[in-house]
């Protein structure tokens, strides 16, 4: 019975997307149905964690193995091992606390029905691209997040929404059919779609040739979705057009997903690829890390900062990457689940403010949010210390950690550029923390303008802003001070992925 549970984990969203499209168009059940729906897929995602193996973490568990395609040996294979689980969970809740959030409140276009229906839909292609097991299956869901969350930003964005979803589009699907072909490449040599034991050849049967071709097809495909600079351009105009829980998933899982096609497929199927990109990969990462602080000093709305503070922390997940050690590769999984949980709560809150103020420009919001809301302003002021990566908080970790292995990289790997790129780091989470907090002296302190003092009295956390946001506040402060239940599990199923190390 327990082996059905992947399959239940992708079945429930997809149901619950279906319903939703048979109600009437007027129907109001459509948000209460879509929060109890995501609840019940947190629920499974729950139920595969208590019957997970803890004591074998890199071994596959709960795996569905059957023909799908048989005349090119691509099979509907699912799993979760150490890798996998941890972004499993994060999914399933991001969602649910996205549904729950909406049951209150809706882009001003409206339209609840296919706005829930088309969360659910992201949810399938979100949680597929964690279980799949088969190169081409892995490509189906990674596809398959790109249509709902294109309509969540063309028709319930604000300003520029057209433009920006073009762009998430257009930039996606290029860098995934090239992607594709670095797949077909892997296939054609050989001679199987399946990740486990691709992952279980470390590359033998696959020339250097071929590998570092292929490697450089799917690290585009990914590094896009991740995204790495200077392919990052489209993000910044996603997240900032894009309705709260839009962005909220898009920062949250959506990027991860490029970063996960990195540790699961490129590092351990192309090695020999992976050691001759690694210095590459480690230069655009620490690029990435100091525009992006850069970029956030210079921006003036708030919403547009958090994006643009994405760029700079999944540089350090790719810079985990690049170090190819075992510390590496498990602080880029433990700054994936952070950073998930520490912008997901960034952009809620943006998001209220918005909605409160009807703006997120710094200027027009003249500071004195803890004087107006001061439980708001106390939330974006936690998001922001975690962001920055105070000890004690979920953002701390996985960036040392990320740093330690650029410390001592992997075998072959230069030491002394990897050394810089250590610097080169540090000097980033110094700029990430004096954006952060110029962010908050600017949005929280001082006193209140005279216009906000004209205006209504402005409603600070709603219950069911404490319901959505809730879990994210104590996990950010979970994995902080207990970093071990992350790392015990992820720990060994890295250490098989890399041959053992």
């Amino acid at each position: 019975m327990t082996a059905l549970l992947p399959i239940l984990l992708l079945a429930v969203p997809l149901a619950g997307c279906l319903a939703l499209l048979a109600l009437p168009a007027g129907a109001r059940i459509a948000q209460p149905l879509g929060a109890a729906v995501s609840a019940l897929t947190l629920g499974v995602a729950l139920a595969i964690a208590a019957v997970f193996d803890y004591s074998a973490p890199q071994r596959m568990q709960l795996v569905v193995d059957v023909p799908w395609i048989p005349a090119l040996d691509v099979r509907f294979h699912l799993g979760v091992d150490g890798i996998s689980l941890p972004l499993v969970l994060l999914t399933a809740l991001l969602t649910c606390c996205c549904l729950v959030y909406s049951t209150r409140i809706l882009p001003a276009d409206g339209r609840p029905r296919a706005f829930v229906a088309l969360i659910l839909l992201l949810a399938v292609g979100m949680l597929g691209t964690f279980v799949a097991l088969d190169l081409l299956l892995f490509f189906v869901f990674f596809e398959v997040v790109l249509i709902p969350m294109y309509f969540l930003i063309a028709y319930w964005g604000i300003e520029g929404r057209g433009p920006a979803a073009y762009k998430f589009i257009l930039y996606t699907l290029l860098g995934s059919v090239v992607m594709l072909l670095g797949f077909l490449l892997v296939y054609a040599h050989a001679g199987t779609f399946d990740m486990v034991e691709l992952a279980a050849r470390h590359g033998a049967g696959l020339s250097r040739t071929v590998q570092l071709l292929a490697f450089g097809a799917v690290a585009l495909g990914f590094a896009v979705k991740t995204p790495m600079w200077p392919l990052h351009t489209w993000l910044p105009d996603a997240h900032t057009a894009a309705p709260t829980v839009g962005s909220v998933l898009l920062a949250g899982v959506l990027l991860k997903m490029g970063t996960y096609g990195f540790i699961r497929i490129a590092v351990p199927v192309l090695p020999d690829g992976a050691r001759f990109f690694a210095p590459y990969l480690g230069a655009f990462a620490v690029v990435g890390i100091l525009y992006g602080a850069l970029a956030c000093l210079a921006q003036r709305d708030l919403k547009r900062l958090i994006a643009y503070s994405s760029v700079g922390h999944m540089g350090f997940v790719l810079l985990g990457i690049a170090t190819l050690t075992p510390a590496g590769l498990n602080g880029a999984l433990f700054a994936n689940v952070a950073h998930g949980l520490i912008t997901g709560l960034l952009f809620f809150v943006a998001g209220a403010v918005k909605d409160r103020h009807r703006t997120s420009e710094f200027a027009a919001l003249g500071g004195g949010l803890y004087e107006r809301t001061p439980r708001l302003g106390g939330l974006l002021a936690f998001g922001a210390v975690a962001s920055l990566g105070l000890p004690g908080l979920a953002g701390f970790w996985g960036e040392m950690l990320a740093l330690f292995g650029a410390f001592a990289p992997g075998a072959g790997l230069p030491r002394a550029v990897y050394w810089t790129y250590l610097a080169l780091g540090g000097l980033g989470t110094a700029l990430t923390a004096v954006y952060l907090l110029v962010m908050v002296k600017r949005v929280c302190m001082g006193t209140t303008a005279e216009r906000w003092r004209r205006a209504l009295l402005l409603g600070d956390v709603t219950r069911v802003e404490v319901f959505s946001w809730g879990p994210l506040v104590v996990l950010i402060l979970v994995a902080g001070l207990w970093p071990a239940w992350l790392l015990d599990v992820s720990t060994p199923a890295v250490g098989a992925l890399l041959g053992g190390r």
